[in-house]
């Protein structure tokens, strides 16, 4: 009977353990941002930052 409510009491107790791991884990803070991920997506067919060579524009036979 006693050893019957220490291991009830033992997987009670167990289970508080790893709900309390897991709401702590979920509520961790964002890391700080960084310049890199602030900055504004890069437009399609924009040349990369610092490129001296212009992108060709071609037109598809066909496309309007």
């Amino acid at each position: 009977m006693l050893s019957t409510l220490l291991v009830i009491g033992g997987v009670l107790v167990g289970l508080l353990v790893l709900l309390a791991l897991i709401v702590s884990l979920s509520a961790r803070p964002q890391p700080p941002s960084t310049p890199e991920q602030d900055a504004p997506a890069q437009a399609a067919g924009a040349p990369p930052h610092g490129s001296s060579t212009p992108v060709a524009r071609t037109r598809t036979p066909g496309r309007r």
